[in-house]
């Protein structure tokens, strides 16, 4: 607050009060004005913050009776018209502020009879004694800023397909909001003060060396600017509680597991009209009984019987939540080939699919009829002197 603003501004007016109003009625209309205007009841409401801020500016000086007292002195002491522009217009001024302020007046009789500063004068040691501690508090214009919220961190457990097919789940959260006892002022009657440490902003400076100063968070008032004169006994006195929801959130298509998906504003709502926090959401995928995944692809392992390997054939393969498709199998395919089937997978972010990979597995059977044991005997003498292993053992030897 400047000195300018200090003299010139009515914070009777403001507070709508008469000159002579009581401590009892200052305190009620402040009250009252407090609960009408404050950010948190009015949400997005600039003309409503602004309004708070003017109210909590004129409480700060007038329901401190000291700082009253030196206000009404001195707007006595201007006759209440403010301040008068010199020659030099717009701020300049026709005294000297510093020494009218600062007490620099001559100490004793001059020319014309005591000074401002003189010994015994009006105000003592002069009106740097009056002023000094109020000009330079930061003022009621540096207080209660908007605050964002705080971010919220929360996790789900997704089946395979819900992940690959995207899902909206139910999400029960808690989370810091404004108290509702209090409408978030943490003050049992909604009427905080000032906190007069951080005068309002929520911050204290302290040196950091070499000419830089470091800015943290207010102690007193937990960086919140403001404290309770009778703390609220549900949050007590901080303005925040726990808050639980369920909100039913998004899970896109083609989310991974172990994924941290940010969802804006969707966090602990704000202070004062300030933006509420974003919600990330790790994802958990549970594992499917016969599909599996590799990127934007899934996989699937499919068991072939020897004839269908050797011979060649078709083969009908499941899709993930579709129609089987069908794959032609070349003659001779070994086990282990991996075969494509072309947009079958898990949807891109651009909404395409990528692909099916199919492994082929090529099936023993563990027992033999008589007539299969027969035609395999038969197939092993007419492959007889064919051995799949030549080389091996000169190839792990290096020759």
């Amino acid at each position: 607050m400047s000195t300018k603003d200090f003299i010139e501004k009515d914070f009777y007016k403001v507070l709508g009060v008469p000159k002579d109003a009581t401590e009892a009625e200052i305190k009620k209309a402040y009250r009252k004005l407090a609960r009408e205007n404050h950010p948190d009841a009015n949400t997005g409401d600039a003309r409503a913050e602004d309004r708070f801020k003017d109210v909590s500016e004129a409480y700060d000086v007038l329901g401190d009776p000291k700082r009253r007292k030196e206000y009404d002195e001195a707007r006595a002491l201007f006759g209440a018209g403010g301040f008068r522009p010199g020659p030099g217009g717009g701020g300049q001024f026709n005294f000297d502020l510093g020494d009218l302020f600062g007490g620099t007046g001559p100490q004793g009789p001059g020319p014309a009879g005591p000074g401002p500063g003189a010994a015994g004068g009006g105000f003592g040691g002069g009106l740097g004694d009056v002023f000094g501690g109020l000009f330079n508090r930061g003022g009621a214009g540096a207080r209660t800023q908007p605050r964002r919220g705080q971010d919220i961190e929360s996790e789900v457990t997704l089946s395979f397909t819900e992940a690959v097919a995207g899902a909206t789940v139910p999400l029960r959260m808690s989370s810091s909001a404004a108290c509702k006892s209090c409408s978030g002022t943490g003050d049992k009657n909604g009427t905080p003060r000032v906190c007069p440490t951080c005068v309002g902003t929520g911050q204290v400076s302290r040196g950091g060396g070499g000419g830089f100063s470091l800015t943290d968070p207010c102690v007193d008032c937990r960086g919140r600017g403001l404290i309770a004169q009778d703390p609220c006994p549900v949050c007590r006195g901080s303005g925040r509680a726990t808050s639980s929801r369920t909100m039913q959130v998004r899970i896109p298509a083609g989310v991974d597991d172990g994924q941290r998906i940010r969802l804006r504003g969707k966090g602990a709502p704000g202070e004062r009209g300030g933006p509420s926090g974003d919600l990330y959401v790790v994802v958990h995928v549970d594992e499917h009984p016969v599909f599996g995944r590799r990127g934007d692809n899934l996989t699937i392992t499919v068991p072939v019987t020897f004839p269908e390997a050797a011979l060649g054939g078709e083969i009908k393969v499941p899709t993930l939540g579709g129609p089987p498709v069908t794959l032609k199998l070349p003659p001779g395919t070994p086990g282990g080939r991996t075969m494509r089937a072309r947009g079958k997978g898990a949807v891109r972010k651009d909404g395409t699919r990528g692909d099916l990979l199919v492994t082929i597995e090529v099936s023993v059977p563990r027992d033999l009829g008589d007539k299969a044991r027969r035609a395999l005997e038969d197939y092993r003498a007419a492959v007889d002197g064919e051995d799949p292993r030549e080389g091996l053992f000169e190839a792990a030897r290096g020759e």
